[in-house]
């Protein structure tokens, strides 16, 4: 952990089940700070990263890891577990119970991190973000605020990097801590001084057993919260109006925001965001869409609360350059713009991206979620023409068929962006988008491979004969 003493847990046991992106850093930070850790993975391929990782590490800290099958709690101070191990439903984990009925907590890295910060001395603020979209453009949104008004962040959680990968702030500094269902149920004293919850659809329900469960877990956000807190609640969706009632009654001084109502605290028109009739910021082309501002609209609320001036949070919002793989201009040429969403893996992630635009060339497809794309007739007038690839392209084409869509059935985006630049061009249609609606794991490794490969051929179509290179 950098700049946390070395001396910070020692003394103390705690347990680390599942080595993934969230527990490899927690075992190596928690060893460097002077805890001893006993690590387990059922996966050979984990095991072997932190075998390596080990490597890298002072040998004291590398003498306190174990790496064996977790089968005692005895004396532990807690088990980190990974969020995606479940410890209630859809059924425990044979460690989770063993660690319930040894009255071991069971910490998600964000708890660990607070605790962390707190026994070195630090009185950095920690804002908390929840939501079932917009959580990473928030985060970042604000982590970009933040320091651009000169203050010490350091933004991570679900988004990445793991909490405990991040370093010490001193008294002045805000932590940015995106925060899954998963991780919100394994809080024990994290307490934040800033909270949101964007919004709320059905997600995860197996999990939480059902929508009121899930609901639940997200409004943990909100939990140990004081008179001089702030909670920032979006109302465009009925499960957040009925949580806002209860919010409104305290003890956190509570917000409202909406992408489009006025009648909310603060709220996005005109492509701005505005509070009491007062505009305090523009929306730049990273942020398009009535979601971006709902995005928008918590993280200046969150950053006012912060400390950050007017002049300042308007100058940041405007130079936000937005995030990878979500509606993000690559490419530009006679124009055409390209745009890549492919962090959309779903149809409700794709109806954001085709709402933003009235005429455009699509391209979809991969391995479809459940549903498909039937969710989506109502932007399909919008669709000049769709280009579909991977797996379930067929699949998708029904749909399209169904409702008059014209489809070419590419395969691949090498087929794909070359043909859709022309259809573009040839009917003077404004953007081609890459908004999948499916998950990449058919052709790739993930959705950012997908949107790199995107990247590369938009820039080698739009660069080819007589023009110069995209920015």
């Amino acid at each position: 952990m950098s700049n946390f003493p070395a001396t910070l847990f020692t003394g103390q046991h705690f347990a680390v089940l599942g080595l993934g992106r969230n527990g490899l850093p927690a075992v190596c930070a928690l060893a460097q700070s002077g805890a001893t850790v006993q690590a387990w993975d059922d996966g050979e391929a984990a095991r072997a990263a932190l075998a390596k990782a080990v490597t890298a590490l002072p040998q004291d800290a590398a003498a306190r890891i174990t790496c064996a099958p977790i089968e005692s709690l005895t004396g532990a101070e807690g088990l980190v577990l990974s969020p995606g191990i479940p410890h209630v439903l859809p059924k425990p984990h044979p460690v989770a119970i063993m660690a319930q009925e040894a009255g071991v907590p069971i910490l998600s890295d964000a708890e660990l991190l607070y605790w962390a910060v707190r026994k070195a001395g630090s009185k950095a603020r920690f804002a908390g973000i929840t939501g079932t979209n917009g959580k990473s453009t928030t985060t970042t949104l604000l982590a970009h605020i933040l320091a651009e008004a000169g203050m010490p962040v350091a933004a991570g959680g679900n988004l990445g990097p793991a909490a405990l990968a991040l370093p010490l702030l001193p008294d002045n500094g805000v932590y940015v801590l995106e925060m899954s269902s998963y991780m919100l149920e394994r809080l024990d004293t994290l307490h934040f001084d800033a909270a949101c919850l964007l919004n709320l659809t059905p997600d995860h329900l197996d999990r939480h057993a059902g929508m009121e469960g899930y609901a639940r877990a997200k409004t943990r956000v909100f939990t140990h919260q004081t008179a001089q807190d702030l909670a920032v609640i979006g109302v465009d969706d009925d499960y957040c109006r009925d949580i806002a009632k209860t919010l409104q009654a305290g003890p956190a001084h509570c917000v409202t925001i909406s992408g489009a109502n006025p009648d909310c605290d603060v709220y996005g028109q005109d492509n701005a965001i505005w509070q009491a009739g007062q505009c305090l910021a523009r929306l730049g082309p990273s942020l398009p869409g009535s979601h971006n501002a709902e995005n928008a609209a918590a993280a200046c609320a969150m950053a006012r609360f912060l400390g950050v001036a007017d002049a300042a949070l308007a100058a940041a919002v405007l130079s936000f350059p937005g995030l990878p793989h979500r509606q993000k201009l690559v490419a530009e040429q006679d124009g055409v713009a390209f745009i890549d969403d492919s962090k959309a893996t779903n149809a409700d992630a794709s109806a954001r991206a085709l709402g933003c635009y009235d005429r455009l060339i699509w391209i979809a497809g991969g391995m479809a979620k459940e549903g498909g794309i039937a969710s989506l007739t109502p932007y399909f007038p919008r669709i000049v023409h769709a280009f579909l690839i991977g797996r379930d392209a067929a699949q998708l084409a029904e749909t399209l068929t169904a409702h008059g869509v014209p489809f070419t059935l590419s395969g691949t985006l090498e087929s794909a962006v070359p043909a859709a630049y022309d259809a573009a061009r040839s009917t003077g249609t404004p953007v081609v988008l890459l908004s999948p609606a499916c998950a990449s794991f058919d052709q790739f490794s993930g959705f950012e491979a997908r949107g790199l490969r995107f990247l590369e051929l938009a820039r080698t179509v739009t660069e080819q004969p007589q023009t110069g290179k995209a920015d």
